[in-house]
């Protein structure tokens, strides 16, 4: 397992750099740029700015820069200042090499756009924000989707499955742009029950996350039934009930773990995406989170915050289907990797 996770985390490497070239040469090929407005900027301001943020070099030349300022890890002295040039995600300190020295690793550059902040301080401000409520999302999906499966599945073609899948359907039609209105006017305005907007105690939590998690649980409920249902036509099914087993012995230890293999696969990318920020949801409730960073980057041609963003997601979307390889090797004992 661990030459596996070892390996796995090398091809990460190559991931993120496949990425990144694509990214690159994709968001170059765009028509506009970040300093193209409505009103028109004239040529000589557009020279100064591309000279400034070294957009008028060869692109080759762009993106190794870029790489190598994300990439290379840099140990710096106490004469080191933040500033909008420089500015590292991740900040080692090494008071063993002496006062103020530090380990400074990825450097997104600075905003294009927003000229007063970094893509770093931009995803450490809202990256934990939107990783709370995707956090919260995917618990709300798989609490619910997970146990509306197994019920739907242990009553087939009875008033209980078609109970479930209805809701399952209507998770699936309903989507959160249209959900966390009505939550809103219902718990927010008619009941006064939840705030409408805002972050930051658990009450605000509630309905931003129920409006995310619910259309993941519906998708969750129905793949839990139909692997669920395959699972106990298996001959090794029919063993253990032969055997005298009780009922629920036989769907929690031998059915259930088998049966859960589709949805772990699911969950790997179904958590990077709600993990990373998601647009919609975050504007209705007024959340501070990572997602309209994201959008308005690519509207505003803002270069360092769609290869911020890009590669962010891509880490993550990584990481997490790594997890769901090892997360495998616990439910099915037969996956071996080496």
């Amino acid at each position: 397992m661990g030459k596996y996770i070892v390996r796995r985390l090398l091809w990460l490497v190559l991931v993120l750099f496949v990425v990144s070239a694509i990214t690159f040469i994709m968001m170059r090929l765009v028509p506009g740029g970040p300093f193209n407005t409505e009103r028109g900027v004239p040529p000589a301001i557009i020279a100064n700015l591309e000279r400034r943020y070294n957009l008028d070099a060869p692109l080759i030349e762009q993106y190794v820069d870029y790489v190598a300022g994300l990439a290379l890890p840099r140990i710096t002295d106490s004469s080191f200042r933040r500033s909008v040039a420089e500015d590292y995600l991740i900040n080692i300190p090494l008071d063993f090499l002496g006062e103020g020295t530090a380990l400074r690793w990825m450097n997104f550059g600075p905003s294009l756009t927003r000229r007063s902040q970094t893509v770093t301080a931009i995803i450490s401000d809202t990256l934990p924000v939107s990783m709370q409520l995707g956090t919260a999302a995917l618990l709300v999906g798989v609490l619910i989707g997970v146990p509306l499966g197994i019920f739907a599945a242990l009553r087939r073609n009875t008033w209980g499955d078609f109970v479930g899948m209805g809701v399952a359907i209507l998770g699936v039609s309903v989507p959160a742009i249209i959900l966390g209105p009505i939550l809103q006017y219902v718990f927010g305005v008619g009941l006064g029950w939840l705030p409408v907007t805002g972050w930051g105690s658990f009450a605000q939590v509630i309905m931003p996350a129920f409006a995310l998690g619910f259309a993941q649980s519906a998708l969750i409920a129905r793949l839990t039934r139909a692997s669920l249902l395959q699972v106990l036509n298996e001959d090794y099914i029919r063993t253990a009930r032969a055997k005298g087993l009780h009922n629920r012995t036989v769907i929690i230890v031998h059915a259930l773990k088998n049966a859960l293999i589709p949805v772990v696969t699911v969950l790997g990318p179904l958590a990077a995406a709600l993990l990373t920020g998601t647009f919609v949801v975050e504007i209705i409730f007024g959340i501070p989170g990572l997602g309209k960073f994201f959008v308005n980057s690519i509207i505003n041609r803002d270069y360092t915050i769609i290869m911020g963003t890009v590669l962010l997601y891509a880490a993550v979307l990584v990481f997490a289907n790594l997890i769901v390889d090892i997360v495998y090797a616990w439910i099915d004992p037969r996956i071996r990797y080496t």
